[in-house]
């Protein structure tokens, strides 16, 4: 009997135990595209699934581990596996793998932002909505009673940008905060270290009173000049970090000049008077 190996979608043979997980996982896909599964769906037992994909249930399992630990589902002891209705998570730990194995610099992430966010603040202009702008409010509430507690300062001014996200109206870009969120933690982290809150709060709330008199134009240039002014302050931020790593050396390595030993002189002869 000849056995048609199965392909994934760059064209290799899917063949051998090690590929069984990748052809199942490959199997929901299709299953999702075809509309068979939807979100919040309750998959059959896993020997029905088993049987109806003709593996063994031990693979099966494995490949249901990996779907939930992208985010695709949720397993519930004693319940059963569901296809998670929240699409949130789905990329949140492959992006933020990718993130630490290709060493993302911060100068990427500030292009980045700069790219999306002053678009999305127009966006948000247009179309944020009440709780939007409830929510804006309060991360500068939050911003402005933070003083001297850091942590806070930090995560109030993350919130901004977290809800001109969601403002923004645009389901993916929603989607997106969750997966880029920790860089953008550790950019707002240095970056607070070199400004007091009251210099955050001068750039955001012209921010939200541009979103809401409904003027994405000012909200675009806003935001760019906000990230601008954070691209500077992370320029200044490694510019004096270089020099504190300058002086540490030269404190801890002082230098010694190793004198020579005076050369021996020959005296002079005297000339002999007659």
């Amino acid at each position: 009997m000849i056995r048609i190996k199965e392909r994934d979608d760059s064209g290799r043979i899917l063949d051998g135990k090690e590929d069984v997980t990748h052809l199942l996982i490959l199997r929901f896909q299709q299953m999702l595209s075809d509309g068979v599964l939807s979100p919040g769906t309750k998959l059959p037992p896993e020997r029905e699934l088993a049987a109806h994909f003709k593996v063994a249930r031990s693979s099966l399992r494995q490949a249901l581990k990996v779907l939930e630990i992208l985010g695709v589902i949720t397993q519930k002891v004693g319940d059963g596996s569901y296809l998670n209705r929240d699409a949130s998570s789905v990329l949140a730990v492959p992006m933020e793998f990718l993130f630490l194995l290709d060493d993302t610099t911060v100068e990427e992430l500030v292009e980045v932002r700069m790219i999306i966010e002053p678009a999305l603040a127009a966006k948000a202009a247009e179309r944020a909505n009440s709780a939007d702008i409830s929510l804006l409010r309060q991360s500068i509430t939050e911003l402005e009673q933070s003083e001297r507690n850091r942590v806070r300062l930090v995560a109030s001014d993350l919130l901004f940008h977290r809800a001109i996200f969601q403002a923004s109206g645009n389901r993916l870009t929603g989607r997106l905060f969750p997966t880029i969120h920790r860089a953008m933690l550790h950019m707002i982290t240095m970056t607070s270290q070199l400004v007091d809150m009251e210099h955050t709060v001068a750039f955001h709330k012209p921010i939200l009173d541009a979103i809401e008199s409904r003027d994405p134009e000012r909200a675009s240039r806003l935001m760019t000049a906000h990230l601008i002014d954070a691209s500077n302050l992370l320029a200044q931020g490694r510019e004096q970090e270089r020099a504190r790593v300058l002086r540490d050396h030269m404190a801890a390595t002082p230098l010694r000049v190793k004198k020579r030993p005076s050369a021996a002189v020959d005296p002079i002869p005297r000339e002999s008077t007659r």
